[in-house]
């Protein structure tokens, strides 16, 4: 084999000093593996072609990948993203170029829904105004009752996709005893009746939620999907989680609904912009609890990621098609096979 195998990671795998910006990322495997060569990209907000001339398969953290980042000799085979959002990568372009883009459900599944499930206990639990009385003393504690939390047995528990994390949140929300609904045009019927989910239109997801969770992609078609109007149609004691794309949510109109308490409150992981500015009036709130999109950072999320872009890295070396692949269509293309075919021969 005289060519190795080359794996690249976007620069800000490294911090500064050179060190990795995740411990947890183990990539023993590639670095112990016969004929895998490792290399970090120079940081850059977007790849740019010339860096991956020579690279096989891209692990991506934060910068973009566009239709310019292609090099013309086609030899890159995956843009493995490290995590499920892939709003950062150009899918069309991948797939015109028989690029594969995958992604790691496994790593962000479990990790997602705990974060959920953090918000919905923080937010129905008044976690953040208790321990602001806590702190305030004796004053603090007389006012207690003024701040009851809420039950969350016989409680709607709505969705917005059901999908990977989706289903994962409903798992983990069973032993609450609450009901759960979801509005997906692509639902597998079958999982929704397995895991007791009823299926409704997007308007009626809106008004019977008494907590409202969005848990499908950001696409063109999901900006916004969360706006004025149906925000209006929410319960005034409902919550609003959001832990998967800011733009699916025309934030300024869910601020105004949070300033006028038209509904009780929000968890929000994500934003339309991020950072948001300092002067952004959400973050001057006292009914949202916020989170800079990280809430789901733990060791086990970033070394499940890290195990995923590796496991897919090391399947295409072996000519595997791996798991998690988006644009499945590049799996029968002519210059996919070619490759994992290409890659395939060499180990033999």
């Amino acid at each position: 084999m005289n060519t190795p195998f080359r794996i690249a990671l976007s620069g800000d795998f490294k911090k500064s000093d050179g060190s990795p910006t995740f411990r947890d990322f183990d990539l023993t495997p590639l670095l112990t593996a016969p004929h895998i060569e490792v290399v970090y990209l120079d940081p850059t907000p977007v790849i740019r072609a010339d860096q991956i001339e020579h690279i096989d398969v891209l692990i991506l953290l934060v910068p973009h990948f566009n239709s310019t980042s292609i090099h013309p000799n086609g030899r890159l085979a995956a843009v493995a993203r490290f995590g499920v959002g892939y709003d950062s990568v150009d899918v069309d372009a991948c797939t015109k170029a028989d690029i594969a883009l995958v992604i790691t459900p496994d790593g962000v599944r479990r990790p997602v829904a705990v974060s959920i499930l953090t918000f919905i206990l923080a937010l129905t639990g008044k976690l953040m105004v208790k321990d602001q009385l806590t702190r305030e003393g004796p004053s603090g504690f007389n006012r207690r009752g003024d701040h009851m939390g809420v039950g969350l047995v016989g409680k709607t528990l709505g969705s917005i996709g059901i999908g990977n994390i989706g289903a994962e949140m409903v798992r983990m929300c069973k032993p609450l005893d609450m009901r759960f609904i979801a509005h997906d045009p692509y639902a597998d019927p079958k999982i929704a009746a397995e895991l007791g989910i009823e299926l409704v239109a997007l308007e009626h997801l809106f008004r019977q939620s008494d907590i409202l969770t969005v848990n499908c992609p950001y696409t063109p078609q999901t900006k916004h999907l969360v706006n004025a109007e149906r925000l209006a149609l929410m319960k005034p004691t409902a919550y609003f989680i959001n832990t998967a794309r800011g733009p699916i949510v025309d934030q300024a109109a869910l601020t105004k609904v949070l300033q006028e308490k038209k509904i009780a409150g929000a968890g929000l992981d994500v934003f339309e912009v991020e950072p948001p500015a300092t002067d952004d009036p959400i973050l001057k709130l006292d009914n949202v609890i916020l989170s800079p999109h990280a809430l789901c950072w733990t060791d086990q999320c970033f070394a499940g990621n890290g195990l995923a872009d590796v496991r897919a890295a090391l399947d295409i070396q072996k000519g595997i098609v791996p798991r998690g692949i988006v644009n499945r269509g590049v799996i029968d293309a002519p210059r996919f096979k070619a490759r994992l075919e290409g890659y395939a021969s060499r180990l033999t």
